[in-house]
């Protein structure tokens, strides 16, 4: 059953797990209707559809299945508050891989899936007002200095961000879009004690300080009336280490 055609959700792809997760949960407890994208059928994907989310299936690995998803979105409803890009892989070089492989993966998820939606899913943004509507990419703390382990991730992380700045032109001044550029947020539970304080060392901070230090940024950009085509960078000083 879609939403209701006077309820604008917020669309949060990659929303099964850590920070795409949490969003949806925070939003659905402030009865916000929210709609998300999953590819793994994780058991709080159940969750989340059970308190109230629409939880549609998006392979973003081809340009189709992109296109595909847009179209359920569509189905579902007739308006979106926001498309919060939270879908990502993070692929390193490696000899298994063959390095064009490794480029067109990151490129796939990091820059083909945005590009897309923002362009099929414009009209579901606009309409509404000046400011009443809010793109928000997840980029990555790497975009500023490089990596030389994940290269192709970096620079695919690079191309989001500039496409915030385009969108931001483009869909001024009824859409808001920016960026959110996370260092370390959270671990894995796998992650063991000298790894990470190995990563509470490259911060000023020195705490990994969980998902509600993204939620509290994002319930800001979409309150805001004002702000659009920027970077908001999350990574407790890390470039002044």
């Amino acid at each position: 059953m879609g939403i209701a055609s006077s309820a604008r959700p917020i669309l949060i792809t990659g929303a099964g797990k850590r920070i795409g997760l949490a969003l949806a949960q925070h939003f659905l407890a402030q009865q916000q209707p929210v709609i998300i994208s999953y590819r793994t059928r994780y058991a709080a994907v159940d969750s989340l559809e059970q308190a109230g989310a629409v939880c549609l299936y998006g392979d973003f690995s081809s340009n189709d299945g992109i296109e595909q998803f847009a179209d359920a979105v569509k189905q579902h409803c007739s308006g979106l508050r926001a498309i919060l890009h939270n879908a990502s892989a993070w692929l390193a070089e490696s000899p298994d891989v063959s390095p064009a492989a490794t480029l067109a993966a990151m490129l796939q998820i990091h820059v083909h899936a945005p590009y897309l939606l923002n362009l099929h899913l414009e009209s579901l943004l606009r309409g509404q007002g000046h400011a009443s509507a809010d793109i928000i990419h997840f980029t990555d703390y790497v975009v500023e200095r490089g990596s030389d382990k994940h290269i192709a991730y970096a620079a695919s992380k690079a191309a989001l961000d500039n496409l915030t700045r385009s969108f931001a032109r483009k869909l001024a001044p009824e859409v808001k879009v920016n960026a959110i550029a996370p260092a370390m947020i959270m671990f894995n539970e796998h992650d063991d004690a000298q790894y990470r304080q190995k990563a509470l060392n490259k911060s000023l901070m020195k705490i990994a300080p969980g998902e509600q230090e993204i939620i509290a940024l994002v319930d800001y950009l979409l309150s805001s009336q004002y702000v659009t085509g920027r970077t908001h960078a999350v990574d407790g000083g890390r470039p002044l280490r």
